[in-house]
């Protein structure tokens, strides 16, 4: 019984192989194979599924299959053969050849056998030869590299052809299997930069998306020594360093993303081990003296974006915990660095930055309360080790560590400022004698007063120590600190022109103060980027706003100032920036809760005059004039961890507010403004994702594409725009970036294929549905561009839709460009697929008429568009010309083909005429005499 079923299962996949259904016939042989034991039958059963598995691209299946059938009868021919095509697609040529080569034995006289015997050999021959060429490459560069008296142009290109070879995965394997690693060590050991430096290069190449090879080189290498390369006081050596370490945290992570086959999926590697050994040492660098800033830097770098998770609906945050209980004490060391003093650690202008953002993102990352109380237990445990009656540098360092971590999570800075002490300590310090001290503790008081209530405390404490310190320190770099901190207190209202603090006119003269010290280059950066950061709290008034971007000199000084390498004044730019422009939220007045709330003596928000929409565009033109744009590309490509989602998101408002005028956004595109918004339309906070999509929306709307995103980055501006067609968004954002995806469909095939890949068409033919006229004429036109591309036509011709019945309906709408745009899509769409034009005269017994309307369009643009169609309709089916014929449209065809052509009708008349010719082939009508 199991045996005949077994065989009429084997009949049934025979029939379903023919008619390619391969999954069903897999799943036949699949049955009838748990059933029999007979050999013979076996033996066929394996051999048919390997087919399947042929047919369906399942090569590794397909070959166990051939294998298996082969084991029970060796000379089975088919089965060889089968397994032959299967290895060669999986890159295993000799053994294909030897099976190919056993198959042309059994059977000398066929051809098809003989073919791909002698195209294998060939493939092989080529390979071989590849494999040497490359091979003896690998030598001879390793050989100009090592030898002391090569010329300096042979050894630049041996050093970048052994960088170019390291990044392709065959070329690094050869360097790999070539003792590669060794030699590379080598170059490690000659201590010349330029060797280290290709050195380093070449092995992140090696390491990119290889797991397995990168644990080998990371065992070889050392982690120690790749460390004690990135603490060299070398830029270029210390991000080189910092690249190979990402290299090496992605591959061991998985991060890298790429698809691994064979030897490499079958190793299992424990990479956790090693993932915390990197952890631990970059830790280690962070409180090391023989660490230079860089190095430090790059540690941080590192640290900031491999521990804390990428998506809190990840549960698991060990690398977090570990790293909270073994190297929080460290990072507040970093934080709690005073220049000043003799005991600091070599640092860079954005070192403590860094770590507090550090601190940041892992308070952030904790998941509980336990947690975060044990994390705040760590740092006060910290900060009260440091004070120290007999030891003012320690205070010092204490009050520094609390400022640095008041710039990262608020929360529990302000948690740490209720410690006994802490503000009684920093009002000492005000009062010091030295200027290390003040500096430090006037920077404590200004990250202090960040909220409102906090600024209250400090309003009624404060404000009266910072202007005595003003008015007594002859030292510049404390002048401007104590100012920032007035700043930051007079503006603490925020916009409201009805809460200031100060006297009328106060916050005035402080911004003049401010932009002074910004104009003076004798005065170091560090200092002038408090300058910065106090026109960050006082542009949100109006006046100081508007007089700041009247005075260039002060705005070109701070663009300069975001170009340098510190990075730390990144936000503080970006915030005055949004603030010049007015891009912040602004809360909708409801005017019935203003009256309530005034009935009731309430505070009501006040409007200042100054932030009315004219005056902001007058300051839009001005910053443009002064050259924002360079300024803005410039902080986007800053490749660090102080570049926060936060910062990114202002960065992208300030762009949207610069866009809004049709007028300047070709001055946008001029400077680099296009491609520099695609980085903030893919990464940040999702309001900055959707605000970066919409700035680049309004400049996909109107510039040519092939300027505004030059080479490849055209086809990364398509996602952001496609995402603006989600429904939560609003109207103006779908309208733009349906005009924007009409304008890059209209480019390229490839574009087209983009759009398609990233499932814009469902949305736009919704939006072809949509009641408001804007929104159905900007989907339909965008249509009219998709519908050239083949898989966009597919869904037309695909049963059980109403797609091309709703272009017809459209072609006979009254609305003049919608009727337009659906009549070049149908005009396309007829073109390309002949089923369409019988398909168009089933979906609606109103074709005809909307046809004959089109045809006596009174826009010329409109009737070619008609006459193309029915000219496609003639030429498409000799029945479906008839029907045409014996109907009104002969006669408007003759009445249009007898009008003289003039230049503006030229097309209209010749299309009819060609129309009329081919009523005449078909032997419908027959000419006049």
């Amino acid at each position: 019984m199991a045996e005949a079923e077994a065989a009429q299962l084997k009949e049934e996949g025979n029939k379903l192989f023919q008619l390619q259904d391969y999954k069903a016939a897999t799943k036949s042989y699949s049955q009838a194979l748990k059933l029999t034991k007979d050999k013979a039958l076996l033996a066929t059963l394996y051999r048919n599924r390997a087919a399947c598995g042929l047919k369906m691209e399942s090569y590794a299946q397909a070959a166990s299959d051939a294998s298996r059938a082969i084991d029970i009868n060796s000379s089975d021919i088919k089965a060889l053969y089968r397994r032959c095509q299967a290895l060669e697609h999986l890159g295993k040529l000799d053994q294909a050849f030897k099976d190919v080569q056993r198959c042309a034995t059994l059977e000398p006289r066929n051809q098809n056998f003989q073919e791909t015997l002698r195209r294998l050999n060939a493939s092989i021959q080529e390979k071989l030869h590849l494999q040497f060429s490359t091979d003896s490459r690998v030598q001879t560069m390793f050989e100009i590299l090592l030898d002391p008296n090569s010329e300096t142009d042979k050894w630049e290109k041996a050093a970048n052809n052994l960088i170019v070879l390291g990044r392709e995965e065959a070329g690094a394997e050869r360097i790999f299997q070539n003792n590669g690693v060794a030699l590379l060590l080598q170059l490690l050991d000659t201590k010349r930069p330029e060797l280290v430096l290709a050195a380093v290069r070449t092995l992140s190449g090696m390491c990119s998306g290889h797991q397995a090879r990168t644990t080998a080189i990371l065992h070889a290498v050392r982690i120690d020594r790749i460390c004690s390369l990135m603490a060299m006081e070398n830029e270029e050596m210390s991000l080189a360093v910092c690249n190979l370490l990402q290299a090496v945290i992605d591959s061991l992570s998985g991060e890298d993303k790429r698809e691994h086959r064979g030897k490499e999926e079958a190793l299992v590697l424990d990479t956790k081990k090693d993932l915390k050994q990197i952890t631990t040492h970059l830790l280690d660098m962070l409180v090391s003296k023989k660490v230079s800033g860089q190095g430090r830097d790059q540690a941080l770098n590192l640290l900031n974006k491999n521990v804390p998770r990428k998506d809190l609906a990840i549960h698991d945050n060990s690398r977090t915990i570990f790293v909270v209980d073994n190297g929080l004490r460290k990072i507040l060391k970093v934080v709690g660095q005073v220049p000043d003093l003799p005991s600091c650690l070599p640092l860079t202008d954005n070192t403590r930055m860094l770590a507090s953002i550090l601190i940041n993102k892992l308070y952030d990352d904790l998941r509980c309360d336990p947690e975060r109380e044990h994390f705040r237990k760590i740092c006060e445990e910290y900060i009260t080790s440091k004070f120290d009656p007999q030891d003012m540098d320690k205070n010092v360092i204490a009050i520094q560590t609390v400022s640095g971590i008041l710039q990262g999570p608020f929360d529990l800075g302000n948690q740490l400022l209720g410690m006994k002490g802490v503000m009684e300590m920093m009002v000492a310090l005000c009062g010091s004698e030295r200027e290390a001290d003040q500096l430090v503790a006037v920077e404590a008081l200004i990250h202090a007063a960040t909220k409102l209530s906090r600024a209250t405390f400090i309003i009624t404490n404060g404000v009266s120590l910072l202007k005595q310190i003003y008015k007594t320190t002859k030292n510049e770099k404390i002048k401007i600190r104590t100012l920032v901190g007035l700043c930051k207190l007079g503006s603490a209202g925020g916009t409201d022109y009805g809460l200031r603090q100060f006297a009328e006119g106060s916050t005035e003269k402080l911004a003049k103060q401010c932009r002074k010290w910004l104009c003076n280059s004798t005065i170091d950066t560090r200092t002038r980027r408090w300058a910065v950061e106090g026109m960050a709290y006082l542009t949100l008034d109006a006046d100081v706003k508007d007089d700041f971007v009247q005075d260039i000199p002060a705005l070109q000084a701070m663009f300069e100032l975001a170009k340098t390498s510190d990075k730390t004044i990144l936000y503080s730019v970006a915030t005055t920036l949004v603030n010049c422009t007015n891009s912040y939220d602004v809360k909708e007045v409801i005017p019935e809760l203003v009256q309530l709330a005034k009935f009731s003596k309430q505070h009501v928000p006040e409007e200042h005059p100054k932030d009315k929409k004219d005056f902001v565009d007058i300051r839009v033109k001005r910053l443009l004039k002064a050259g924002v744009i360079s300024a803005l590309a410039c902080m986007v490509k800053a490749d660090s961890a102080i570049l926060t989602d936060q910062t990114k998101e202002l960065l992208a408002r300030v762009f949207l507010a610069l866009c809004e005028n049709p007028r300047d956004r070709g001055t946008i595109v001029a400077q680099g403004g296009g491609k520099a918004l695609i980085p903030l339309a893919l990464e940040g906070t999702d309001v900055g994702k959707v605000k970066a999509a919409h700035a680049l929306a309004k400049i996909a709307a109107v510039s040519n594409p092939d300027i505004a995103f030059p080479g490849e980055r055209v086809y990364e501006v398509v996602r952001p725009l496609v995402s603006l067609l989600d429904t939560q968004r609003d109207g103006l954002q779908n309208y733009e970036a349906l005009l924007g995806l009409t304008n890059l469909s209209g480019r390229s095939d490839k574009l087209r294929q983009k759009i398609f890949k990233e499932r814009a068409m469902p949305d736009i033919e919704n939006y072809m549905f949509e009641n408001h006229d804007q929104l159905r004429q900007a989907a339909t036109e965008c249509m009219c561009n998709m519908v050239v591309n083949k898989e966009v036509q597919e869904r037309f011709l695909a049963d059980g839709n109403d797609r091309l019945k709703l272009v017809v309906l459209l072609c006979g709408e009254d609305d003049y460009k919608v009727q337009n745009a659906a009549a070049g899509a149908l005009a396309m769409l007829t073109a390309a697929q002949k089923k369409l034009c019988l398909k168009m005269t089933q979906v609606t017994p109103q074709w005809l008429e909307i046809l004959q309307r089109l045809c006596l369009h009174d826009q010329l643009s409109v009737q070619h568009r008609g006459l193309v169609i029915a000219y496609n309709l003639l030429a498409a089916d000799a029945e479906l010309a008839k029907k045409l014929v014996e109907s009104e449209l002969l006669e408007i065809l003759t009445v249009v083909g007898k009008q003289e052509p003039d230049e503006k009708k030229a097309a209209v008349v010749q299309t009819a005429r060609e129309c009329l010719i081919k009523c005449m082939d078909y032997g419908f009508i027959k000419p006049a005499s």
